[in-house]
């Protein structure tokens, strides 16, 4: 029989967390330790030295945090416990980040129970999901976003506070004359501002400006 392998897994979802437990216990080798439903709780498992995990099965989408912080904690307080996303978030940067921080392996929430068992073996047996390959490009892809963001910060320094504020009308939907008449300028004055946003986010467009601006915090759309 083969060596027990204990898991704990992590999602705030009870509705998944629970099924997926029971159906890793089905298999004579695994046993669910901990099922935390947050990033506090995992936390607080993981201060228990007496509770031996060897695979922590965690979403990424955490009601009070991300996963990728307990990657992080994992790899400081327990190195040896091998740390496997399961999430449905596909987004490039929240897998590079996870992969970034220590994530032994990445998988989708819909991935068959059968491939699941498989990588939680593997991973138990010291065996790496993840190529050579895959983790560079991860560290790649979280070094050009840095570059982007630091970019985009010294983009956003050269906006002078009029500009700012033309920008925060442009997303509350005001039309030139409406911020005209708001900034007690002429309209002909907004459309220089404008120019100047766009010229100092290097960007083509009113809304590739917006899109800039909300991604970056800059403005807030509701």
């Amino acid at each position: 029989m083969n060596e027990e392998i204990r898991i704990m897994v992590i999602d705030d979802h009870d509705t998944f967390r629970d099924p997926l437990a029971f159906m890793l216990e089905r298999e004579p080798d695994l046993t669910v330790v901990a099922r935390p439903r947050s990033l506090s709780e995992a936390r607080e498992v993981l201060e228990n030295a007496e509770l031996a995990v060897d695979v922590a099965i965690l979403d990424l989408n955490l009601p009070d945090g991300s996963g990728t912080d307990l990657i992080k904690d994992l790899r400081a307080s327990r190195p040896r416990v091998k740390a496997l996303v399961l999430s449905a978030m596909s987004e490039q940067r929240y897998l590079a980040e996870a992969i970034g921080a220590g994530a032994a392996g990445v998988m989708h929430k819909s991935t068959p129970m059968g491939d699941l068992v498989k990588a939680v073996r593997r991973l138990a047996s010291g065996e790496q999901l993840l190529s050579q390959q895959e983790v560079i490009e991860a560290l790649r892809f979280i070094g050009r976003e840095r570059e982007s963001n630091r970019e985009a910060r010294l983009a956003i320094d050269k906006l002078t506070p009029r500009e700012r504020e033309v920008l925060r009308a442009l997303a509350e939907g005001w039309s030139d004359k409406e911020i005209a008449r708001r900034l007690h300028v002429g309209v002909g004055t907004v459309h220089s501002h404008v120019a100047s946003i766009l010229s100092k986010l290097e960007v083509s467009s009113r809304l590739q400006a917006l899109v800039f601006a909300v991604r970056h915090g800059l403005v807030t759309i509701e």
